[in-house]
Formats: structure tokens, C-alpha cells, sequence
């Protein structure tokens, strides 16, 4: 075609792309005339030709002049991408040609969705098998809200449900036919303590109420601080000839009454027992539950006995035999087990037995241990391992110079007999040390009087009558109680003040207590000045790490698998064991090193209802998990530093504190309560807790505050009286810095005149109503005292 049609096309083409909102700015157009016109274009592209034939394009290539851009600096740390196995938390490996590579998105998604239908199909398992063939009956525990419920009547009409069997005190065995399921019901006598035991082990608690709908706080209490089972409620003594509407107001109040005291009422069933046609459908209920187990039990082999036979072997020992259903993990019969109230023993044989419930159980299989394991909870003391120090020169060169001192001794004398003659001012110095040797003990006797004190209790009267309000008071008791009252009241008052003695020498009265800068951050060697008794513990280095690698191995070595119905022969078993007056004995495994004694810690709670005036190292009950003893704790502050305050007195009004005290060691997170006994044989909760740690090196130092005046004040320098009484204490304390009650710090400079009075310097002007104190340390360490009870 000619130039100017041509140019009407490539306007008419330019339209086209205008009106199809195509940009024509900055847009190339080729058009192609004749196969010529591909050359002639700059570059080779994709280009359509008239036979639609695809072109190649080739990539521009940049030159040695080609400047590049500078990589991203991404700081040290890798990608996201990049990570491994140990920077990536949850993250499974696999093994490829190129080594450990981490797993990706859609691996990891694809891993915890079959670990979770896994976890699904095994607990669906265990709750189906629960209480079936295999398994040990589903343990329920019967226990009234408070003294005035009759469990009896619950525990007779759920008998009525199957074929019941007894078994034991209060307890017995109960098969439904119909839901294939069986039980081990159990009733607990009316002792707070054995109500305790008795919940522990229980596969369900069921707290049965009565319409007044009342509840022991103490029970209450107790329950949550050891830890709850699957709990389900039962209702009984309700009237059935009332209409729906009073029958839902009873409901409603009696769920507000869960409420008001704590318990769970989102998942909780309660059984309302209206007639005795209600109890038909009880079993059902008390198999759809939640199973789960207390944690101090989860790791550790159990049994609820359902007979016990005692062999006499000897005077006043012989062989128990426990027959019943091992729970929790499988046991070893290497183990050691505890027998709550009367310590720990070894095991001399398991036995499977015939279960009555089964016929297609294995009866006669013998286990015994191979290598017996040591009961012995206390450590062989060595006498001659004892601190022993080498002469150093400075002492070689004072014994020199005590050679060369010459010394008045009469004629005929000889060199022996002249080194054991006192010389005039060696006597002297000797009449002066006995003395203060003297003054001394007086004071460890004081100091011991004031911490060794005789446990006294204040005895219940009959009534509050006038006429016999007095028949049980005791004047000693009373005057003891009275003494504590006022020291505690002190204590609070004026916090470990005391004032300086004048009858004997500061520096021989705190021999034993030392100065520091700083309370928090210097230094103290847990290793110095031990008692004999730490010679006597046992201490475990890196109690997290042993604790993890020993549960692991317990529960990897077992021989008895839980479910299996045996008899457990212990040995050397007291026979007081006869006037256990509890419901069913309970027979726990221990971990290896448990019946080991060490430095007990508990993070303890003071218990709102609970007043008494408890000071250190009194005598009291401890529960921790499912071991009770009686010890003699020490109290101190529950801080994170690495020394910790004592408190004299346990902290009144809800405070926080941490009991320490000799007891065995515990590998599982344990809850723990302390109780006082009193002179009835009942017991009054103290606190509430969990066990903080097993750890000897606990540093719990006992401060001792000083007290001075200020008696003149000139600037930042001031004279203080009644610190001291004499110009040899001065000397001796004048490296511990003081401190007053508005915070003013300061040092000792020098002693003025021979009657206790020194001149101080502070870092800021002091008020002359300002009190000076100087802080002394000293650690404590827990009263050896343990028993089992």
C-alpha cells in the first residue's frame, strides 16, 4: 500500500487501543509489513509473525561496568527458614542424604494431627477400659460434706445397684452386669486425717450432702489444698412430694452453694437422690467422668488393700500381706513401698493372685527382687572426715615467738616442765577468759532457752458455763501462751531488735553472727560452719535434671503392670500395724532415693480461720503428697534471693512463708499442709502449700538489729550511746556498717570515753528521733526431729 494508507492504518490502530483503554504514551507498536521487518527491530522478543510462529527472547546480559546492588544485612541471627531442630521449638526432624533437616509447615501440621488422634484414641481407650476386664475397679470414695451426713444410707442403697462383696473396713466391691463395669466403693471413717488418705487414691469423689446444703470449711480447705479427683455431688434427704418449681429453686441454690464454696460447677454432675428409684440410674453417672490422677501419683505404683493378712516372724515384727489392684504406673518389686503412719519397708515377693471379677487372669506368677535395696534413711557418719586445716607460716612463727617469751620459773626447772607454768599475766588473762566463758554460756543457754521451747497447748473446757468454765484450766499452760502472745506482738512491733546486754560482752554474746554490706547481693558460703546433722542427710546436685532421668527409669523398669490383681508380701513389718484404726490400708511405691532424708522446703500460705501464736522449730504435723511426720520447722521469708530471712514467728493473716525441716526426700511435685496437734488427739490446719525444694545449700540467716540513740548531732557526725557499753566491742564491730530507721547509713569512726559511746558519721544529716541500728547475721538450720505419724 502507498505512505499515506499506511499511515491512516497506524492512526486507526492508535484509536483502537485508545478506546480499549490500552497506554500509548510510552507503548512500542511494530508493525509487520514483510518478514524483513523482524531484523531490522532492536532486540530479539516474542513477537507473532504473519504465520504466528513463536520467536526466542534472549535475557540482557550486563556488562564489567554493571554496578550491583549491596546485599541486605539481616543482623547475626538466621531466617526463619534457615533455623534447626534446636532453635525451632517443637519442630521434629528428619534424616535426609544432606544429615538432620527440620521438618517443614506442612510436615510439623501432618505430625500433630496424627500425635493428636493418637493422644484422642489412647484416652478413649483408657476411659473405655476403665473399670472393665484388665483393669483395676473404678475406686469411688464416699465422703459427707460435713459430721452430720449419713454416708451409710448412700453407701447401702448404691450396694443394691449389683453384686456387692465386702472387702476390708467400710469398703466393698460392686459388679453391674449391665454396664459392664466394676467398683470399689469405699467409706471413710469421720477423722479429717483418714478422709484425706482415703480422697488421694480415689478414681472419683463423690460428696454427699444433705438439704441443709452445709459443708466443713476445714474439709473444704483441706480437699483443695491436697488436690481434687474427678468430683461429682449427691444430694440426698430431698423431699419428692414437692412441685418442679420449689424442686428448681432447691437446685438453684444448692449450685450457688458450689459456688459460694469454690468448686467447679461448668462440668461437675450432681445426682439428686429425691427417692430411692434415683439410685437406678447412679452407676451410670459414676462412670461418665473425667479420669485423671493426682500428680504425686501419676509416677508411682498404688494399692487399696482389700484384705491384709500379718505373719509373725519375730518379737514384734513379721511379714504383711496386702492383697488388691496395683494403679497408677507398674511395679517392681525392687522397689521400696511406704505404709502411711508407720515408714518405709522392702518387699520381699509379688504374687499374682486370682482376680475375683475375671476368669481369664494369670494366678502363681512369682517376682523377687535380685539385689535388695537399702532402707536406711540416714547416712553413715565418719568420724574422722571432719575439716582438718596444714599450719600455715604465720602460725609456725607465732609458735616461735611464743618459745622465745621469757617466763619466771623457779630454780631446777626443766624446759618440759617450764612450758606448762602460767606466767603472771597469763593468769590473769585466764581468770578474765573464764569468766566470760562463763558469761557465755550464759548466754547460749539463754539463746537456746529462747529457741527450744516446751510445746504447750491450751486445753478445751467442757462448755462456756460459769460453773465449770475453769475445771480444765491450767495456769502453766496459760502463762506459756500468754509469753508467746507478748514476743510475737513484739516481734511485729519492733522486728528483731534487741538491745545491746549489759551483763556480758557483745562480742562474746554474737560471737556467732557476722556483718553484711548488702543482705542481697554478698556473698555466703552454704558449705561453712555445717551442723553434725547436715553429716547425716543426703543431697542430690541438680535436683531437675536427677529427678527427670529417675522417674523415667522407674517408670521404664517395671515388672507388674498396673491393673493386675496381686499379693505383696512386705517384710519386717512392726505388728502395731494391727491397731490401724483406718478404713483400708493404702500401699505406695517409692522412687529410687525417696526414703533418703534431707532439707525439706515447703512454700507455705498461713490459712485465713487459723490464729494460734506457732514460733520456730515448735512441734508439728507436716502432709506432703501421701507421707505425713511430725517435725520441728524453721520459718523464713519466700524470696528469690539466695539468702532468705528467718521469721521468729509464723506469719499471721494470710502471709506467705517457707517451712524448712529434716524429712524425706520427694522426687514428684508434692502438695504439703501443716497442722497442730492438740492434747485431744485432733488436729487444727495451720497453712497450705506445695513443696519449693529438696536443697541442703537453703541459706536461712536469724538477723539480730542493735539498737542506739544518737546523743549529739553535729552535721553528719553524731554521738551514739547504749549501741555498746564497753571500748573493746566498739573495736570489735566497727567494720559492719549501721543504718537507721529513716535509711540514713553510715560507719563507726572511734570510741569516745570507756562507757559505749562512739562517734558515727553518716551520708546525710540524721534526725535526732532516729534510732542507729546494727544488723548481724547468723544462719539457722532445722531441730533434728522426725517422725512418722
Amino acid at each position: 500500500v502507498s505512505t499515506q494508507s499506511t499511515g491512516a492504518q497506524k492512526k486507526r490502530f492508535l484509536d483502537t487501543l485508545i478506546v480499549n483503554n490500552f497506554n500509548t504514551s510510552n507503548t512500542k507498536v511494530h508493525y509487520m509489513r514483510q518478514s524483513s521487518g523482524i531484523n531490522a527491530e532492536y532486540g530479539q522478543h516474542y513477537y507473532i509473525t504473519n504465520n504466528l510462529s513463536l520467536c526466542r527472547m534472549v535475557s540482557h546480559k550486563p556488562g564489567p561496568l554493571k554496578q550491583t546492588k549491596k546485599a541486605h544485612k539481616h543482623g547475626k541471627h538466621r531466617s526463619k527458614g534457615s533455623l534447626s531442630i534446636k532453635g525451632k521449638a517443637g519442630s521434629v526432624v528428619g534424616r535426609g542424604k544432606g544429615g538432620v533437616t527440620a521438618l517443614n509447615k506442612k510436615n510439623r501440621k501432618n505430625r500433630d494431627a496424627q500425635l493428636k488422634r493418637a493422644k484422642q484414641s489412647n484416652s478413649a481407650a483408657e476411659k473405655r477400659g476403665l473399670g472393665g476386664p484388665g483393669h483395676a475397679p473404678i475406686c469411688v470414695v464416699l465422703l459427707p460434706a460435713y459430721t452430720g451426713v449419713d454416708i451409710a444410707q448412700c453407701a447401702q442403697m448404691i450396694r443394691a445397684q449389683g453384686e456387692a462383696q465386702d472387702v476390708g473396713n467400710n469398703s466393698f466391691y460392686l459388679v453391674s452386669n449391665k454396664l459392664k463395669k466394676r467398683f470399689q466403693i469405699v467409706c471413710p471413717s469421720d477423722g479429717l486425717l483418714d478422709q484425706l488418705d482415703a480422697a488421694k487414691c480415689a478414681d472419683l469423689l463423690v460428696i454427699v450432702w444433705d438439704a441443709s446444703f452445709q459443708v466443713d470449711p476445714l474439709l473444704r480447705t483441706c480437699l483443695f489444698s491436697q488436690g481434687l479427683p474427678p468430683v461429682q455431688h449427691m444430694v440426698m434427704q430431698l423431699e419428692h412430694k414437692i412441685s418442679e418449681k420449689d424442686f428448681s429453686a432447691q437446685k438453684k441454690r444448692f449450685l450457688d452453694t458450689l459456688i459460694v464454696n469454690n468448686f467447679n460447677t461448668s462440668n461437675t454432675k450432681v445426682h439428686y437422690m429425691r427417692q430411692s428409684s434415683d439410685f437406678n440410674n447412679t452407676l451410670w453417672g459414676l462412670v461418665n467422668f473425667k479420669h485423671h490422677t493426682l500428680g504425686f501419683l501419676r509416677e508411682r505404683a498404688y494399692l487399696i488393700s482389700s484384705s491384709v493378712d500379718l505373719q509373725e516372724t519375730g518379737e514384734d515384727k513379721g511379714t504383711l500381706v496386702v492383697r488388691g489392684y496395683l494403679r497408677g504406673q507398674g511395679l517392681d518389686p525392687e522397689q521400696l513401698v511406704h505404709l502411711p503412719g508407720h515408714g518405709h519397708f522392702r518387699i520381699q515377693k509379688i504374687v499374682t493372685s486370682h482376680d475375683p471379677f475375671s476368669d481369664a487372669s494369670v494366678a502363681g506368677e512369682v517376682f523377687e527382687p535380685t539385689t535388695p535395696t537399702s532402707i536406711e534413711m540416714e547416712c553413715e557418719v565418719d568420724e574422722m572426715d571432719a575439716e582438718q586445716t596444714w599450719p600455715t607460716e604465720e602460725d609456725f612463727a607465732e609458735a616461735e615467738m611464743a618459745k622465745k617469751q621469757a617466763k619466771r620459773v623457779p630454780k631446777g626447772t626443766s624446759a618440759y616442765q617450764a612450758v606448762w607454768m602460767l606466767s603472771d599475766d597469763e593468769e590473769e588473762e585466764e581468770d578474765s577468759g573464764m569468766e566470760q566463758s562463763g558469761d557465755e554460756d550464759e548466754g547460749e543457754s539463754e539463746e537456746e532457752s529462747e529457741e527450744e521451747l516446751v510445746e504447750a497447748e491450751e486445753e478445751e473446757s467442757d462448755g462456756y458455763r460459769d460453773d465449770n468454765y475453769d475445771v480444765n484450766f491450767d495456769a502453766e499452760v496459760e502463762a506459756e501462751d500468754l509469753r508467746k502472745f507478748r514476743e510475737a506482738c513484739e516481734d511485729e512491733q519492733f522486728p528483731d531488735e534487741m538491745d545491746t546486754p549489759t551483763d556480758i560482752a557483745a562480742r562474746v554474746r554474737f560471737q556467732k553472727y557476722r556483718g553484711l554490706k548488702s543482705f542481697r547481693t554478698s556473698g555466703w558460703d552454704p558449705m561453712e560452719n555445717l551442723p553434725r546433722d547436715y553429716a547425716r542427710i543426703s543431697q542430690i546436685r541438680n535436683f531437675r535434671n536427677v529427678r527427670k532421668s529417675l522417674i523415667k527409669q522407674a517408670v521404664a523398669e517395671k515388672k507388674v503392670a498396673a491393673g493386675t490383681h496381686v499379693d505383696i508380701y512386705i517384710s519386717d513389718v512392726p505388728l502395731s500395724i494391727k491397731n490401724s484404726n483406718s478404713s483400708s490400708l493404702t500401699l505406695y511405691a517409692l522412687l529410687p532415693h525417696e526414703q533418703r532424708l534431707s532439707v525439706q522446703h515447703l512454700a507455705q500460705s498461713r490459712h485465713p480461720l487459723s490464729d494460734q501464736v506457732i514460733k520456730g522449730k515448735e512441734e508439728l504435723l507436716a502432709q506432703v503428697g501421701f507421707r505425713r511426720y511430725i517435725v520441728k520447722p524453721v520459718f523464713s521469708q519466700h524470696t528469690k534471693s539466695n539468702k532468705h530471712k528467718m521469721e521468729r514467728f509464723m506469719p499471721a493473716g494470710g502471709g506467705n512463708f517457707v517451712a524448712s525441716f529434716y524429712a524425706p526426700i520427694s522426687l514428684t511435685d508434692s502438695p504439703g499442709m501443716l497442722f497442730k496437734l492438740e492434747q485431744d488427739g485432733s488436729v487444727t490446719l495451720l497453712s497450705t502449700g506445695s513443696i519449693l525444694s529438696c536443697d541442703p545449700d537453703r541459706i536461712v540467716c536469724k538477723r539480730v538489729m542493735l539498737s542506739g540513740h544518737p546523743f549529739k548531732i553535729h552535721k553528719r557526725s553524731a554521738v551514739v550511746r547504749y549501741l555498746f557499753h564497753n571500748r573493746e566491742d566498739i573495736a570489735y564491730f566497727r567494720p559492719v556498717q549501721v543504718r537507721t530507721k529513716y535509711g540514713r547509713r553510715g560507719h563507726i569512726k572511734e570510741a569516745l570515753g570507756t562507757h559505749g559511746h562512739c562517734k558515727v558519721t553518716f551520708d546525710k544529716p540524721i534526725q535526732q528521733s532516729d534510732t542507729v541500728m546494727l544488723p548481724l547475721y547468723k544462719r539457722v538450720f532445722p531441730k533434728w526431729h522426725f517422725q512418722y505419724f
